[in-house]
């Protein structure tokens, strides 16, 4: 019988789950889709943002008038999804292929699968995948876009904010329905800040070549916002703030980070838009280290918070440690265990309160009078055998039986001929946040920076918690290295991230796909309603309602680093509870938790779904912390003569009016949480907005025509001269000539002589100056290149391409497409030009060089009663593995390989339907691979389950075998460390 039962014994292994929200969003086109939306592309509407210059006071700068007498005009163009992510498929795919011992392959099953779908054991593939759309089934309504609502995934979105927050607003319906908007837009220093060109490398300089972002949409958007200074820059946070306007709910707040250098200016901005009336705090918060100045070192940054409305604003109290905020130093005064006569700290004492006896308790007298008459309140006051008389015009603030009641809890003291209030330092341990953040100053052992003008969480954190509940939508239009999407997603938020840089979204991808955070305790969930206050909102527990500590529910209370108990050590805490109290044992201290976060609205509990029962919308489990005031005692009807302090401090403690801390949710330290369901997605081709001073209407002016074709121009001259080259100097396209050529998609034809002595025929198409070129334009410019005399090849120059231009480059016979990147100096004028020479102008697009093989190898068993025959635990699997990148000899057409080195990360997805690309698997082989690798704290937390090798394999070239595809199709995606994407797809 014992051996029975140690056989069922299952280990327990730590649950890897996310939340997965129960809202929906449009369904949206992917980049593979692209042709069912062509028309909206071509030939977009356009939203209409009114001006209005009669409204307050208002800031005058350079080209204003000029802007103001036409409305803001934004083409609404489709956003398309590049990539789908679902991180905790990735670490279930590690976890699979960590042989695991047979009673941990259950428990994994079990504690990692349980509810998530039926059949198979751990051994097979769950696909999380399959419910990540969930869009209809019939193929036409899939491509019936904006018409149909799928699955809630949060986004990434690579493109200028202003066109991407007009189409989130006309084309999605996401108007009005924005909680949150935190902006962090250039500080304004020096008006040309650099940005960062590489994930590798985080220091820049301004005013340095070599640190000049050469990304096509970025030079567009520096050049828009600095073009004349200050003057363009408020012209462009104008834009911003009155689209992010129209996106955010009447009861939402925008957030805009500052410097000291511009916060007036941009303050006079904020006023005109958003209205003075909806001004509702100037935040300064610590930064990690002055700036170098002539006179006062700047120390803080600086938080601007407007509302839509002030009057219907969603706020949520935040509080602090007093410990922390270096509030005990107003408590001067301490009492005796025993409550006799307190007395005054000692100057040893005030610097150092653990010279107190043990059991002291830390007090301020306050004041217990307020001004005007009030009847008997007016009245004096006998106690301890004197009467206290009330100054001129005044009244007890609490009456006569209050003050009785006062009496008997020991809470009134004498400073002279004036009766005062005791009040402890642990009658309410935590003040409120105010809008100085002392406590926002990263250390030197904080999370090492990623990005040059990283956000800092804390600071990201707290705005979100004060003015969103768990579900609301948050975005961030300006991402950089994510942190907003990251804090919102810790705290159950739903986010949209928007930046033009690539490397930012780089940066930012590979951050959520590797994040852990704590896995809090949903009030909607079977644990959070044995925490959760019964129907009367009592104390869990009480009168037969459902309840316990968080150890009972499986969960762990998280260490609040507000303890003022144990910051002042035994001899200052007193018997009165604590924050650390009330969170810790809500059953003993009396204290009730707070349930939820929108608990008042009507919504359906859902079905199970993968990241656990329970709808987000409900909120967290939240610590509360007791707040014991001067009418809580006055009133209490508990409180006699007679009693004991313990008696005293226990009626106290149960009718104490208790405070919500909406950043302490209960965590259950028995299971983690990664990020949930994301895409990244991006305007496509990667549209950047004009100027403020361009045209919408579609007319096409005569400077802008004459800009365009001197564009081109320079681009011909330079190709003639300089050639097109791979990677090796030797190896390279010289034109015999080169012509331009009016054609529609064709601006060049011209020969060259090959290897063998043969002319060829080119013909050259020139992509956008300032954008992406995309898989249409090869297409048509190879339409055009096959027909008439012919051509041998076709080359397209761009700064940057569409990662699905290479599959784009395959398809037209005997016409050799070559993707040619031009040196983005070509876009940065003169200067820069000379320093790079005709060296490296044009150079080929090498795509990456991947080796598809087939392995038998053999499968987990499972874990079921019945075991598959032996033979089918074999079975034929792939296996990827990328080799460096392509390089293209244009004089002979030899490809050769080379190195992976710079290569950041690549995805595969293992099962390409030719419609989404999903993130299956994911390698990031340019991570640091000991210390410093973005899995590092997921691999600490799962240690004991997950062996060395299966970790090491996501900073691998060579993928993790997988099965055959049911479509046929996998696809490979390349990133490099500039950003730049390249997809292949392959038969298999």
């Amino acid at each position: 019988m014992a051996r029975d039962r140690a056989k069922t014994t299952k280990k327990k292994t730590t649950s890897v789950e996310s939340i997965r929200h129960k809202d929906k969003r449009a369904n949206i086109p992917t980049e593979e889709l692209r042709d069912f939306v062509a028309d909206d592309e071509k030939s977009p509407k356009s939203m209409l943002y009114p001006r209005d210059p009669s409204l307050d006071p208002q800031l005058v700068w350079k080209g204003k008038d000029e802007q103001d007498r036409k409305d803001l005009a934004v083409p609404v163009v489709p956003v398309y999804i590049q990539e789908k992510i679902h991180p905790q498929a990735i670490i279930d795919d590690i976890r699979r292929h960590a042989s695991p011992s047979p009673a941990q392959a259950e428990g994994d099953r079990e504690g990692s699968l349980k509810g998530r779908g039926e059949g198979g054991g751990f051994g097979e593939q769950f696909n999380l995948f399959a419910d990540f759309n969930g869009l209809p089934e019939a193929f036409d309504q899939r491509v019936d876009f904006y018409h149909h609502e799928g699955n809630w995934s949060n986004r990434m979105i690579l493109g200028d904010s202003l066109l991407v927050m007009t189409s989130l607003a006309e084309k999605e319906g996401l108007k009005g329905k924005v909680q949150t908007i935190y902006f962090d837009p250039p500080y304004g220093i020096k008006f040309g800040s650099n940005w960062q060109v590489s994930t590798r490398k985080r220091d820049v300089r301004d005013g340095k070549a070599e640190d000049l972002t050469r990304q096509p949409e970025q030079i567009r958007a520096f050049r828009d916002c600095w073009r004349i200074g200050v003057h363009s820059y408020l012209a462009y946070i104008r834009d911003i703030l009155t689209a992010a306007r129209e996106l955010l709910t009447e009861t939402g707040s925008l957030f805009v980070q500052i410097g000291d250098e511009n916060v007036h200016l941009v303050r006079g901005v904020l006023d005109e838009v958003f209205g003075s009336e909806n001004f509702c705090s100037q935040i300064a918060f610590r930064t990690t280290g002055g700036q170098a100045a002539r006179r006062l070192a700047s120390v803080c940054d600086l938080l601007l918070w407007y509302a839509k409305d002030q009057g219907q604003t969603k706020y949520r109290q935040l509080y602090v440690g007093k410990v922390n905020e270096g509030q005990v130093g107003r408590y001067q005064w301490a009492e005796s265990v025993d409550g006799t006569t307190p007395r005054e700290l000692s100057d040893a004492e005030l610097e150092n309160p653990h010279l107190l006896p043990r059991g002291w308790r830390l007090l301020v007298h306050d004041n217990i009078t307020s001004q005007g008459l009030s009847g008997e309140s007016s009245s004096p006051f006998q106690w301890n055998g004197r009467i206290y008389n009330l100054p001129t015009n005044s009244h007890w603030k609490t009456t006569p039986d209050g003050m009785k009641k006062l009496a008997a809890a020991n809470r009134l003291m004498a400073i002279g001929a004036t009766l005062r209030f005791k009040r402890f330092l642990d009658d309410f341990a935590v003040s409120p946040t105010d809008s100085v953040w002392e406590d926002t100053a990263i250390s030197g052992f904080g999370r090492k920076k990623q990005y040059v003008v990283e956000t800092n969480a804390k600071v990201a954190g707290r705005c979100v918690l004060m003015t969103t509940d768990p579900g609301d939508l948050v975005l961030d239009p300006t991402c950089g290295s994510g942190t907003t999407a990251y804090v919102a997603e810790q705290w159950g938020r739903r986010w949209i991230t928007i930046d033009t840089s690539r490397v930012a979204l780089a940066l930012a991808r590979t951050r959520l796909m590797a994040a852990k955070y704590p896995f809090y305790l949903l009030a909607d969930s079977p644990e959070g309603r044995r925490l959760s206050p019964g129907p009367t909102g009592g104390v869990p527990g009480a009168s037969g309602e459902a309840g316990g500590t968080p150890a009972e529910a499986g969960g762990r209370s998280t260490e609040v680093a507000r303890r003022p108990t144990e910051a002042n050590g035994p001899s200052v805490g007193g018997s009165g509870p604590t924050v650390e109290a009330s969170g810790r044992s809500a059953e003993a201290s009396g204290w009730p938790t707070e349930a939820g976060g929108r608990s008042a609205e009507a919504s359906r509990r859902p079905a199970e779904a993968p990241g656990g029962s329970g709808d987000i919308r409900k909120g967290f489990v939240y610590k509360r912390v007791p707040h014991v005031t001067l009418k809580s005692i006055a009133n209490n009807p508990d409180i006699k003569e007679g009693m004991t302090r313990e008696q005293i401090d226990a009626a106290i403690a149960r009718h104490a009016e208790t405070e919500t801390l909406y950043d302490q949710p209960y965590e259950d330290n028995k299971r983690i949480r990664v990020t949930g369901p994301f895409t990244v997605e991006s305007l496509s081709p990667h549209r950047v907005l004009a100027a403020a001073d361009d045209n919408f209407d579609g007319a096409v002016s005569e400077t802008e025509a004459r800009k365009h074709q001197d564009f081109a121009t320079m681009i011909i001259d330079n190709l003639r001269k300089a050639g097109v080259q791979n990677t090796r100097k030797n190896e390279r396209l010289s034109f015999d000539r080169l012509d331009s050529f009016a054609g529609a998609w064709i601006h060049a034809v011209g020969e060259y002589t090959d290897s063998d002595g043969k002319t060829r025929r080119a013909a050259v198409s020139i992509g956008p100056e300032h954008g992406t070129v995309g898989p249409q334009q090869v297409k048509e410019a190879a339409k055009e290149a096959v027909q008439g005399v012919g051509f041998d090849v076709l080359i397209v120059c761009g700064f940057a391409f569409d990662p699905h231009v290479s599959e784009e480059t395959k398809r037209y016979g005997k016409l050799t497409v070559l993707a040619a990147r031009m040196n983005p100096d070509l876009a940065m004028g003169d200067e820069l030009l000379k320093k790079t020479g005709a060296g490296n102008l044009f150079m080929v697009f090498g795509e990456p060089d991947v080796d598809i093989r087939r392995i038998s190898e053999p499968r987990p068993s499972g874990s079921g009663k019945q075991k598959p025959p032996a033979d089918a635990r074999r079975s034929e699997q792939i296996v990827v593995e990328i080799k460096g990148v392509d390089v293209y000899d244009p004089t002979t057409g030899a490809i050769r390989s080379s190195s992976t080195d710079d290569i950041a990360c690549w995805f595969i997805d293992t099962d390409y339907n030719g419609e989404s690309f999903f993130v299956r698997h994911a390698y990031f082989t340019g991570a640091a691979r000991d210390g410093d690798g973005p899995y590092d704290k997921l691999k600490r937390a799962l240690r004991a389950e997950i062996d060395e090798a299966a970790w090491s394999s996501l900073y691998s070239t060579v993928s993790r075998p997988f099965d055959q595809p049911s479509t046929g199709k996998i696809a490979v995606k390349v990133i490099n460390h500039y950003g730049d994407e390249v997809l292949k797809v392959f038969e298999a």
